[in-house]
C-alpha cells in the first residue's frame, strides 16, 4: 500500500500488540496523531528521556512484550543511558530517536551530532533509517532482535531531528507483522538428547547438587518446571535476584538469593554443593560473588538459550543449549522416578533455619527509626497474592534480595540491573502495562527516588495507582564502606558530606503534587499504612523513616 512512514509505524506498533509508547517530545509526532486516530495505544509523555527508557523497560519485564520509547535527536544520549539497565537485564525494548538530516551532516547543524555510536554498547541492534523504503525490514528486525535468544534493547534512528522526514516520506510499504516476535520467547529450542542424558547422569550421581535459576527461567516462564524438577530429584534451589519470583521463598528446598545481594544460607549451600546446575543464568559477578561461589573445580551443568553464554565463566561438565522451560521438562522426563537426598536437604534446611535465627532480632525489631529488615518483613506479609514488587538497585536491591519473602505463585518481582533511579519509572511502566489487573509496589530508597521525582506528575496525569515504599534514611549510606577506610573511620573528617542528604518529607512532597502521602515512623504502623496504600485510588507514597546506621552485609 502507498502510505507515509507515520501511517506505517502506527499500523505496525498496533499489529505487534504495543499498548503504550513512552517518550519525550518531540519525536514521531505525526505517528502519535495516527495512533490517536486509528489505535488505542496510549502516548505517555515523560519528563526525562531516561525515564522513558526505564518505563518501557518496566513495561517489557512485566509483560514479556517489547516496550517502546523515543525522543528527539538532542535527547538521544539520555535515552541511550536509559537503555543500559534493559541491556544488562536482557529486557526487550525498542527505542526510536530522531537522527541527522542527510543534507546537514558535518555542517554544525543546531543540536546535531552523530549519536548513533552512543547506542552501540547498550543495544543488540542499532540502525539508521535513511529512506522510508527501508522502514519495514528494519522495524521487523528490531522486533526480531529485541525478543530473540537473549532478549535486549534495539535502536532505530529515524531521519530528521524529530523523525519527521521518515514519517512524511511516502512509499509502497507492506504492513507485515511477524506474530512470533510479539513477545518473549519467540522460539523454544529443544536441547540435544545426549546433553540431557549427560545432565541426568550427573544430577543423579551427585550427593549435594543445587539448582541456580537465573533471569532466563523467568523469561521462559519455566518456574513450574523448575519446581517440578527440584521436587522430583530432591534438589535445593537458589535464585538469582532477577529470578526471585520463580520459586516459592518458603519452600523446603528454597535457599534464597546467592552472590553479592544475598541470603547467607544461599551462599553457604552453593559452597557446600558438589554439583551446580545453572539454568538461564549468565553466571555473572553478582550471582557468583565475583566468581568465588561456587569455587572453581565444582562440577557445573549449564542450561542457556544463548550458546555464547555456555561455559563463559566456569568450565562446564555439560553445556545444554535450549529453552529453560523445555529443557527442564526434558530432564525431568529422562530422570524417571523420584530421588531422595535426606542428608543434603536436611543440611540445607539447617542452613536456612540458622540464617533466619540470625536475623530474627532485626526482622522483629520495634526500634525507631525502623530497621529495614522489619520493613521488608512487614511488606512480605501484606503483599497481595498477585502483586508485583519492583526494587531499585543498591540497598533497595540488597534488602529485597535478603529479607523479602515471595511465597505465592502469582507474586512477581522486577529488579534494577544496576541503574540507581530505575525503580520509580520502571514501576510506572510495569503498572501501566498490567493496569488494574495486578497491584504494583515499588521499594526504593530516598537516594533512588530523587532521580525521577518529577514522574509523580506523569503518574497522576495517567491515573497510575502505584504504591511507592521509600526506605528513607536521608542518605546513601551504602557508600559508608567505601568512604570509611579513606577517612580512617567514620569519626574522622567530614565524610558525611559525601553520602548524607537533607531530611525531606516525601509524603508531603507527593501530597503537594496531588498524590497521596503518608509518613511512617513506627513499625506497628507500617502494615496498616501498606493496606491503605494498596486500597488507594491513586499513586501513594509511603515515606518510611529508617535507621541511617543500618548497613547491609555485602556478599556474606
Amino acid at each position: 500500500m502507498k502510505m507515509n512512514g507515520a501511517q506505517f509505524l502506527a499500523l505496525m506498533l498496533d499489529g505487534y500488540g504495543v499498548t503504550h509508547v513512552f517518550y519525550v517530545p518531540a519525536i514521531i509526532s505525526w505517528t502519535l496523531v495516527e495512533l490517536e486516530r486509528t489505535t488505542g495505544i496510549k502516548r505517555i509523555v515523560t519528563h526525562d528521556e531516561r525515564a522513558a527508557g526505564y518505563m518501557a523497560d518496566g513495561y517489557a519485564r512485566a509483560t514479556g512484550r517489547p516496550g517502546v520509547c523515543g525522543c528527539q535527536m538532542i535527547g538521544t544520549s539520555n535515552l541511550a543511558a536509559g537503555l543500559r539497565d534493559a541491556y544488562m537485564a536482557r529486557s526487550p525494548v525498542i527505542a526510536l530517536s530522531g537522527g541527522s538530516y542527510v543534507t546537514s551532516r558535518h555542517r554544525h547543524q543546531y543540536q546535531e551530532i552523530d549519536d548513533l555510536p552512543v547506542f552501540a554498547p547498550v543495544t543488540k541492534f542499532n540502525a539508521q533509517v535513511d529512506d522510508v523504503s527501508r522502514f519495514p525490514d528494519l522495524l521487523r528486525q528490531a522486533f526480531r532482535a529485541a525478543t530473540s535468544s537473549n532478549p535486549g534493547p534495539v535502536h532505530l534512528a529515524l531521519q530528521g531531528h524529530y523523525g519527521e522526514e521518515t514519517e512524511l516520506q511516502e512509499a509502497d510499504l507492506e504492513v507485515l507483522v511477524e506474530e512470533r516476535f510479539r513477545s518473549v520467547p519467540p522460539f523454544r529450542p529443544e536441547p540435544a538428547p545426549d546433553d540431557v542424558l549427560a545432565a541426568v547422569r550427573l544430577l543423579s550421581a551427585a550427593e549435594r547438587p543445587i539448582l541456580i535459576a537465573g533471569g532466563g527461567v523467568r523469561q521462559s516462564g519455566a518456574g513450574p518446571e523448575l519446581l517440578a524438577l527440584a521436587e522430583l530429584l530432591d534438589v535445593p534451589v537458589a535464585t538469582a535476584l532477577n529470578a526471585k519470583d520463580v520459586f516459592p521463598g518458603d519452600h523446603p528446598l528454597a535457599v534464597g538469593v546467592p552472590g553479592l545481594y544475598q541470603r547467607e544460607s544461599a551462599n553457604r549451600a552453593v559452597l557446600e554443593a558438589d554439583l551446580v546446575c545453572y539454568v538461564g543464568s549468565q553466571t555473572g559477578s553478582q550471582v557468583s560473588r565475583n566468581w568465588t561461589i561456587p569455587v572453581l573445580g565444582t562440577t557445573v551443568v549449564q542450561i542457556d538459550i544463548d550458546a555464547e553464554e555456555l561455559g563463559r565463566h566456569y568450565p562446564n561438565a555439560v553445556s545444554i543449549l535450549g529453552d529453560a522451560k523445555v529443557t527442564l521438562a526434558r530432564i525431568a522426563e529422562e530422570a524417571g522416578g523420584r530421588s531422595e537426598r535426606p542428608a543434603w536437604t536436611a543440611r540445607v534446611r539447617q542452613l536456612v533455619a540458622e540464617w533466619r535465627a540470625s536475623v530474627e532480632t532485626q526482622m522483629t525489631s520495634d526500634a525507631v527509626p525502623m530497621r529495614p529488615e522489619r520493613l521488608l518483613g512487614e511488606l512480605g506479609r501484606v503483599l497481595p497474592d498477585d502483586s508485583i514488587v519492583v526494587a531499585d538497585t543498591g540497598h533497595a536491591g540488597f534488602w529485597t534480595a535478603t529479607y523479602l519473602d515471595l511465597t505465592r505463585p502469582g507474586q512477581g518481582f522486577l529488579r534494577a540491573a544496576g541503574s540507581l533511579g530505575w525503580g520509580f519509572p520502571a514501576a510506572l511502566g510495569a503498572k501501566m502495562a498490567v493496569g488494574d489487573e495486578r497491584p504494583v509496589v515499588l521499594f526504593t530508597g530516598d537516594g533512588g527516588l530523587w532521580y525521577h521525582l518529577s514522574e509523580i506528575e506523569t503518574a497522576l496525569r495517567w491515573g497510575v495507582k502505584l504504591v511507592v515504599v521509600v526506605n528513607d534514611n536521608h542518605s546513601m549510606n551504602e557508600q559508608i564502606p567505601f568512604y570509611e577506610p579513606m577517612y580512617g573511620g567514620t569519626l574522622h573528617g567530614q565524610h558525611e558530606d559525601l553520602w548524607v542528604f537533607r531530611e525531606v518529607d516525601f509524603a508531603a512532597v507527593a501530597t503537594s503534587l496531588g498524590a497521596l502521602g503518608e509518613r511512617v515512623h513506627k513499625p506497628k504502623d507500617l502494615a496498616p499504612a501498606l493496606e491503605r496504600a494498596l486500597e488507594a485510588d491513586r499513586l501513594t507514597v509511603l515515606d518510611v523513616i529508617t535507621d541511617i546506621d543500618a548497613e547491609c552485609p555485602w556478599g556474606a
